[in-house]
């Protein structure tokens, strides 16, 4: 296999429109590191972006990075959200048809960079047998929304 293709594709990442974001790139505000700023995302790349600085993205870990994990099995729906930039009282989650709605919102605040309000809206698509009633959502210490439901018990 070549890694052509994988080099290229490397080398134009930066450069791709801003508009085409990658849906694992959804960081909601996390702020700039002092070494993020400075250090180029790859050494194949040392020209300056458009924007002055690089933001390495890919260097998250993915539980810092805001991504949501869908999960199915044969006893329950699951998803789990980071929302840490949120307190509980500053989310809503309800039922609408066929979907999870989360809906985050805070107004103006003072970070390390500024000041910041955030306001996001995430739709997820219940699978036919699982039981929309029982869904149960908590939060945990860390920023974590976790929505739980039960499957519905199997006609004989």
């Amino acid at each position: 296999m070549s890694l052509l293709p994988v080099l290229i594709n490397e080398l134009l990442d930066d450069y791709r429109s801003p508009f085409l974001g990658n849906i694992y790139n959804q960081n909601f505000g996390m702020g700039l590191f002092n070494d993020e700023i400075l250090r180029p995302r790859s050494t194949l790349l040392s020209v300056p972006l458009r924007c002055g600085y690089l933001r390495p993205w890919r260097t998250l870990d993915a539980g810092d990075s805001g991504i949501s994990s869908v999960a199915t099995d044969s006893n329950e729906f699951k998803v789990n959200l980071d929302v840490q930039q949120f307190k509980p009282e500053e989310l809503k989650v309800k039922v609408v048809d066929d979907y999870i709605v989360v809906d985050g919102k805070h107004g103006e605040r003072i970070d390390q960079h500024g000041f910041i309000s955030r306001h996001f809206v995430r739709r997820y698509k219940i699978p036919e047998d699982v039981d929309k009633i029982a869904l149960v959502a908590t939060f945990s210490t860390d920023g974590v929304l976790r929505l739980l439901a039960p499957k519905l018990a199997k006609k004989k």
